[in-house]
């Protein structure tokens, strides 16, 4: 209780106010965009079949796991023998190449942060099967709650490496702050309209810890 106390004491950002900010601004948000989600669903679910959100586990704080959600953007579609063989997978949707391109197919992720389960800020949930492949540096990022953007996002996201993301991630969690929150916000905007490759920015050393466990 004491230690929880202290951390307040010195950062009291870390300890309620991100969680106050992201309650009032994804509440706000959601109600407001509850038309666009309608009509992305219907969207969703006349252009192809299957349903209309696509839920996977994905890692949270401290490792613990969460039902993240999304809008489909993929066929449902079941590989044949012949797929499975040439490594074919599910194709995105003509839907859902845009929603991907603008981003829109993570928008339920506010209801995720309304369950506390990720934050509008912090590093991007990954999949529980990539804890095995974590080193020290990325294990950094399970120190806060994943976020729908975060500092990654904003300099380069799927054009980086994974070493170089989780610099990033662990950059974030030691640097964090509402004016960092604020600025990769804005930043967020100005990424989706122009596209990441724009802003692509890679740390100034690359981590030389390797991507896998060393056997």
């Amino acid at each position: 209780m004491a230690s929880l106390q202290w951390q307040s004491l010195r950062h009291p950002y870390r300890a309620f106010g991100k969680r106050l900010l992201d309650l009032c601004v994804s509440v706000p948000i959601a109600v407001v965009l509850s038309p666009l989600f309608a009509v992305i669903a219907a969207l969703v679910k006349l252009t192809s079949r299957g349903p209309v959100f696509f839920v996977q586990e994905r890692l949270g704080y401290q490792g613990t796991t969460f039902r993240a959600l999304k809008f489909r953007t993929m066929t449902d579609k079941l590989r044949t023998a012949h797929q499975e063989v040439f490594g074919k997978t599910d194709e995105v949707t003509a839907i859902g190449y845009w929603l991907r391109r603008f981003k829109l197919d993570e928008l339920p992720q506010l209801f995720n942060i309304v369950f506390g389960d990720m934050t509008l800020v912090g590093p991007r949930p990954a999949l529980p099967a990539q804890l095995t492949e974590y080193t020290p540096l990325a294990k950094r990022r399970l120190e806060v709650r994943p976020g729908m953007t975060g500092l990654s996002q904003v300099r380069g996201n799927i054009h980086l490496t994974w070493p170089e993301r989780w610099q990033y991630d662990a950059e974030y969690v030691d640097r964090l702050s509402f004016a960092m929150d604020a600025w990769i916000i804005v930043r967020t905007v100005a990424v989706v309209l122009l596209g990441e490759e724009r802003y692509l920015q890679r740390p100034e050393s690359s981590p030389v810890e390797s991507l896998s466990k060393a056997a």
